[in-house]
């Protein structure tokens, strides 16, 4: 089995869309990002005129193929990326692919300052008190957060550290049987895996390259087809993180149930693609309404956790991402409920973009479905 590179999965130091990394084209890796609805794949090269784009993809998931971020479909998946990668004529061979949902667990914990050596032992003897699965049935691996800043711990943590010497050490645990399924996915695809990822961290990295302001107090909410994922940022560090099973898939098979009729046909009503009388369009309008407001309601419960538990930093934006982020209303109402300002996140916002090669209306308009990709063709092999 491929080792986890769960190590430095986020950048301590947030990277800068100013600073171009020169990257050896040897190193660089594909970013494939294998959602249940869909597989996108990113390509990036660095150089000395900055991260240009150099491949950007998408192609419709098998149905059922992928659930809750496990792969039960090898076949079917490895078929679709092989079409993905023989579309885009994509030469390199090395990928990142990255873990979500129940599948992966990151948390903040304490631990007495030591070595690196003792620090793995620790990070083993820890990792039962927070882990819900036997430690054989998951892959471990940790990054020792930035000691220096005291910003991202709570009051209680403060002291507690100040006392006893203590360091915030990130704990990452993927389940080794779902690890399992990404290496059979990507040898039946002819791929070679580079890096074992977590969504949350690649979306962070996507957005410290695309924002403004990197080093602020923000939170990413990401809506994807199955998947709601929040993660909040204080200076470049992930402080909080949450996946729920909430996703535009929900509209759909609500619309299923109150019509009755096929998925496709209510992804067409969803999205505004077939014609429907008042009375039906109205059903329809109400359904998202209904749902987007659950969204909400668990975003804020949440983001309220968040300010009690870090009342020193107020966050002053929210980003958001995924193809479902778009659904008519969620933004309004998102803004309205929590007071701070949300806003798109474009992850092609300053990488180099040569327009020759690409449509620009078409990126913005797929931006919001490619922040895990872009994150993840970020990593590079054997970066620790």
């Amino acid at each position: 089995m491929v080792p986890l590179d769960f190590r430095f999965l986020m950048d301590q130091e947030p990277m800068k869309f100013s600073k171009a990394v020169s990257t050896s084209r040897k190193k660089t890796l594909v970013g494939l990002d294998i959602g249940s609805h869909s597989i996108k794949a990113v390509e990036i090269e660095h150089s000395k005129r900055g991260r240009t784009l150099r491949n950007f993809g998408i192609i419709g998931t098998p149905e059922d193929a992928v659930v809750e971020g496990s792969v039960k479909d090898v076949e079917a998946v490895a078929g679709a990326v092989k079409r993905l990668f023989r579309n885009l004529k994509v030469k390199n061979r090395n990928v990142a692919v990255s873990l979500s949902g129940y599948s992966v667990i990151a948390k903040k914990i304490l631990l007495q300052r030591m070595d690196d050596p003792d620090i793995e032992r620790a990070i083993k003897e820890e990792a039962e008190k927070y882990i819900p699965y036997g430690i054989n049935e998951v892959n471990l691996d940790y990054t020792v957060l930035n000691t220096g800043d005291r910003l991202e711990e709570t009051t209680e943590e403060k002291g507690a550290s100040e006392l006893n010497e203590e360091m915030d050490v990130l704990l990452v645990a993927g389940k080794s049987d779902v690890i399992d399924g990404y290496v059979s996915l990507i040898q039946a695809a002819n791929l070679n895996l580079g890096v074992v990822d977590v969504d949350v961290f690649a979306m962070q990295n996507a957005a410290e390259i695309s924002l403004d302001d990197p080093e602020g107090s923000y939170a990413i909410v990401t809506v994807g087809a199955n998947e709601l994922g929040i993660n909040t940022v204080h200076r470049g560090i992930s402080v909080f993180s949450r996946d729920s099973s909430y996703g535009g898939a929900q509209i759909t098979r609500a619309i299923m149930s109150r019509f009755q009729v096929s998925y496709e046909e209510a992804e067409k009503m969803k999205l505004g693609g077939v014609e429907l009388d008042y009375d039906r369009r109205s059903d329809v309008e109400r359904i998202i309404t209904d749902t987007v407001l659950q969204w909400i309601t668990e975003i804020k419960h949440a983001l309220d956790f968040v300010a009690n538990t870090y009342p020193d930093e107020s966050l002053t934006n929210i980003f958001v991402s995924g193809g479902a982020s778009e659904t008519p209303g969620f933004r309004r109402h998102l803004e309205d409920e929590t007071n701070i300002p949300v806003a798109g996140l474009n992850p092609f916002k300053y990488l180099v973009v040569d327009e020759r090669l690409f449509d620009t209306d078409y990126l913005q308009r797929m931006a919001p479905r490619a922040g895990v990709a872009v994150g993840l063709a970020l990593r590079s092999i054997g970066d620790k």
